[in-house]
């Protein structure tokens, strides 16, 4: 008997360590793990470097309050800062509490300047920014938002490539658009950089904020430290979490100047959010991802990815619907439900995990290696041949 809440549909597996691409289940089957904690573990597992700094930083300073001074959250957000458009950083634990944190900062930024009813959000129907109360009603799902009522007001939505209604939603008591740069759980869809752009230009024109949520497709997940960077545009706050900890728990909101002038000493605060261990972890993470020929290898390798991705869809046509994403942020769409797909594959020692229609969404760490994309190939590849 398990005494942990039924909250999750677990699979009937766990495992006792990993190393790289790979887990180790307590049975001791080997798996290449194209999950790694939903775009978390942004640099597989166990990585020397990571497991290096998490030792000594644990030997000197685990924790102390936001009350003091915090040297290595200090010196990573100044990395932050300097590596993209942000002006200031607030750490937090997770991306549920970056988006909760992105949506305070757009709020208080209005009331700060003398207009408090420009306070509502809008957002992509069908998007994910996270599970507390206010992010399952800022992403509009009726699945995510049953039971959890009264609604949490203050969000309006609209369909994702539908831009009338986009333009028809916004008044003016619209405060930010926010939306996630490529849809992570919504099935892997790319917002295009010349939407981007739009939105840019609309947000400019009606005086309203942009909110680009990176939390599962930043942090080099698209090639690119973020996925919005092809566009050339630059927003005014970006929530993050997953892969900049590597594995430890870190989320953060990055800021320009304007909207931080709104977050004076009081209006928000974490616990745990910007704590020593995690900063350490988080310094590493950045050294070693914001590296060009890093980030260079991250695109090379996803577009052989991709290539191969998609001319197995060619031999499969009746099976694979579309290959999508961008980076190493990868979906399959089927043209049936994917449960059985994705069993499949684990029968065959590779995790991959499900995303709204349909779609098989595919994980890597972003330092996989060719031979290991190989393997996840010949195992996609043999489970379309028994399925199709």
């Amino acid at each position: 008997m398990s005494y942990l809440a039924k909250n999750y549909n677990r699979k009937k597996i766990g495992f006792k360590y990993g190393k790289g691409c790979y887990l180790y289940s307590v049975n001791n089957k080997k798996y290449l793990d194209f999950v790694q904690g939903i775009a978390v573990n942004s640099l597989g597992h166990a990585h020397p470097r990571l497991v290096k700094t998490l030792r000594d930083q644990s030997k000197k300073l685990w924790h102390v309050s936001n009350a003091f001074q915090i040297p290595e959250g200090e010196k990573l957000a100044r990395k932050l800062c300097k590596k993209t458009f942000a002006d200031y950083v607030m750490f937090q634990n997770s991306g549920a509490e970056a988006t909760e944190a992105a949506i305070k900062a757009a709020r208080r930024y209005f009331y700060s300047i003398g207009k408090p009813k420009k306070n509502r959000i809008l957002c992509i129907k069908n998007s994910f920014h996270g599970r507390t109360l206010a992010a399952i009603f800022a992403s509009g799902s009726k699945k995510m938002t049953e039971g959890f009522g009264p609604k949490v007001e203050g969000f309006d939505h609209f369909s994702f490539g539908d831009h009338d209604s986009l333009k028809k939603k916004i008044n003016k008591n619209t405060a930010a658009i926010m939306v996630e740069t490529i849809m992570g759980e919504g099935g892997i869809k790319v917002i295009p950089d010349w939407c981007l752009k739009d939105l840019r230009t609309l947000c400019n024109k009606k005086n309203i904020l942009l909110i680009l949520d990176e939390v599962q497709c930043g942090i080099g997940r698209s090639g690119d430290f973020f996925a919005f960077e092809t566009s050339k545009v630059k927003p005014d706050i970006v929530p993050i979490a997953k892969g900049i900890g590597g594995g430890f728990p870190i989320g953060a909101v990055l800021m320009n100047k304007k909207v931080a002038s709104g977050m004076i000493p009081g209006t928000h605060g974490s616990t745990f959010g910007g704590n020593p261990l995690a900063m350490s972890v988080g310094n590493t993470v950045l050294d070693i991802i914001a590296n060009k020929k890093f980030l260079n290898n991250v695109k090379s390798v996803s577009k052989y990815f991709l290539f191969k991705l998609n001319k197995i869809k060619e031999k499969y046509p009746n099976l694979i619907k579309q290959i999508r994403g961008k980076g190493l942020l990868i979906g399959i769409q089927l043209y049936k439900d994917q449960t059985k797909f994705i069993n499949k594959l684990m029968d065959n020692q590779l995790l991959t995990i499900r995303a709204a229609e349909n779609v098989v969404r595919i994980l890597p760490p972003l330092n996989v290696k060719r031979k290991e994309i190989d393997i996840a190939l010949q195992v996609i590849d043999k489970v379309c041949s028994q399925l199709k």
